[in-house]
């Protein structure tokens, strides 16, 4: 058990090491969304690190995965998940480890939720490991997409509704997370197939998967465009203008934007 201020700052720092992209936004919400948001994050973080593990075997993968979507809400404490993890303990990174501080880091009313769509990723993940992530049509591709990135959107959602009642469309929600991801595996492609892995379906090159992105972010503007929150706003435009700056960068032959340019973006949509 750690108390809370120790765990604000842990979360926190793994937030930091994990995803600077999430990072930024989550640091400038507001006590209580800041926590809710965070320790979904971290959450998901520590599932999608079981996924995307390069040395667990598959049939380990899917057990633990399988384990942690039938996992009641009750269960995901230290005791629990310590005798889960323990098989794996050596292998698995300290964000997995530290899941039951995640959930405890959670606000009591956005537990649910947040458990609720963790749990939900963690099935379809074990599914796409099982089907050994081959994607052979456009529909694959958005189911794929939907488990490790459209619930995400999902969960902000949960928590933007939670916080102070926002209602959102849950198919734009969808496509904020969905556009997101596939500016990463427009982004990472080279990286990839260096280990085996291929997120395009049949026949697509870079000109498919960048007009499914566009059309993805354009429906991420529109999730955007409900939304009254200024905090809510700031924390969804910061990773939104960033994935098109970075799809513009892709698009001029670059790999990505630099630490400059993300530091300008940022400024302009917090003094907005």
């Amino acid at each position: 058990m750690t108390d809370k201020s120790d765990l604000h700052t842990k979360a926190m720092d793994f937030l930091l090491k994990t995803s600077r992209t999430f990072f930024i936004p989550i640091s400038y919400l507001p006590k209580g969304l800041q926590e809710g948001i965070g320790a979904a994050y971290l959450c998901m973080r520590a599932i999608d690190e079981i996924e995307d593990h390069p040395n667990l075997p598959a049939d380990s993968k899917v057990s633990l995965l399988q384990a942690l979507s039938e996992l009641p809400d009750a269960d995901f404490k230290e005791e629990h998940l310590q005798k889960l993890f323990e098989p794996y303990k050596d292998e698995l990174p300290e964000v997995t480890l530290f899941l039951s501080d995640w959930v405890e880091f959670c606000p009591p009313g956005a537990k649910g939720k947040v458990l609720e769509s963790t749990k939900e990723m963690a099935e379809g993940m074990a599914k796409w490991v099982i089907k050994d992530w081959q994607i052979h049509n456009e529909e694959e591709l958005d189911d794929y997409t939907y488990y490790v990135a459209g619930l995400v959107g999902v969960m902000l959602s949960d928590m933007w509704n939670w916080y102070d009642g926002t209602e959102t469309d849950r198919e734009l929600a969808i496509a904020f997370g969905r556009g997101l991801q596939t500016v990463n595996i427009l982004r990472n492609r080279e990286e990839d197939a260096e280990r085996g892995v291929n997120f395009y379906p049949d026949g697509w090159g870079f000109d498919e998967m960048l007009a499914h992105t566009e059309r993805n972010l354009a429906l991420a503007d529109a999730y955007i465009e409900e939304i009254e929150t200024k905090d809510i706003i700031q924390f969804c435009k910061i990773p939104l203008e960033l994935a098109k700056a970075t799809l513009k960068a892709l698009k001029e032959g670059k790999e990505k934007i630099d630490r400059a340019t993300v530091t300008e973006i940022v400024s302009q949509v917090v003094e907005h």
